[in-house]
């Protein structure tokens, strides 16, 4: 992964603005060396709203993607889409990394988790070491350094 191979990735959403699908790219945009093409675009639906549409439209966005991030919070707003996406994206044959709900008490939903090849919480190194593991089978080697003193 390069910036000038960015891994090519989706995230889930409704074309609705939605507070997951942006935190979503800001701890995204916090990672160091991290390069990615957003495929997904919530703010561009199709010209008619049914749901034949709407899969459709979400089926255009996820042809080319490397991995499908689905946000489990979404679940509760509309589970019979949220999961059409996690089924086309398994019909491809592309990894999909399920996000835990932002936030404490909250679940994945078992539905999402057999779907998910990973699932992941909020946390930046995760999610961006989940998407490299997933998308482009690098594996990394990070290692968290503690400085402490003897006396």
């Amino acid at each position: 992964m390069s910036q000038d191979n960015p891994i090519r990735l989706y995230v889930s959403h409704f074309y609705a603005p939605d507070d997951d699908y942006f935190r979503t790219f800001e701890y995204l945009e916090s990672a160091v060396n991290f390069f990615y093409a957003n495929l997904s675009a919530p703010d561009k639906p199709p010209r008619k709203l049914d749901r034949e549409s709407l899969k459709e439209g979400l089926r255009q966005q996820m042809t080319d993607a490397e991995v499908v991030v689905l946000l489990a919070g979404q679940y509760a707003k509309d589970p019979v889409l949220l999961e059409f996406q996690a089924l086309y994206a398994k019909a491809c044959d592309k990894p999909v990394i399920v996000m835990e709900p932002f936030g404490a008490g909250d679940t994945v939903p078992a539905k999402l988790r057999e779907f998910a090849d990973e699932v992941v919480s909020w946390n930046g190194r995760e999610m961006t070491d989940a998407i490299r593991r997933q998308a482009r089978h690098e594996e990394t080697t990070r290692w968290d350094t503690i400085e402490f003193k003897l006396d």
